[in-house]
């Protein structure tokens, strides 16, 4: 499942510009990492909250994808973001998970690390397929 994931991933034009790494992968669950680019810097070194926040909807993406197939067509329909302490020029490691998969939506959290383990945000999202 790893391997198709990651494949996805680099095959995506959007994606590629992230360098996600797909960590883990399990029913309902996906751990995503994103290195460290300074393109993506703020002032003083601090990751944008794009990049965090991009990391988040891509691990609850594949989260979604574990349990609905590789070719599943959801898209985000809601994202609520919490930042409790910024990132400074380190890799970003997100953790989704699936909570709830209906017939046509699914819900779950994201909680973003950095690699030390401190907690930098906690994401809720809603997909819905197409």
């Amino acid at each position: 499942m790893i391997n198709n994931l990651q494949r996805m991933l680099d095959a995506s034009p959007f994606a590629r510009a992230y360098r996600f790494e797909v960590v883990s992968a399990a029913d309902g669950k996906c751990a995503v990492r994103t290195p460290y680019t300074p393109e993506f810097d703020r002032p003083d070194g601090i990751v944008s909250g794009q990049v965090v926040m991009t990391t988040a909807d891509v691990a609850m993406w594949l989260a979604i994808k574990t349990l609905r197939g590789i070719d599943d067509n959801s898209v985000t329909t809601h994202m609520e973001t919490h930042f409790f302490q910024s990132a400074r020029q380190e890799a970003i490691i997100c953790n989704a998970e699936v909570l709830k998969s209906g017939k046509r939506r699914s819900f779950g959290i994201a909680r973003c690390t950095n690699e030390a383990g401190d907690l930098l945000t906690f994401h809720t999202l809603t997909y819905s397929a197409r």
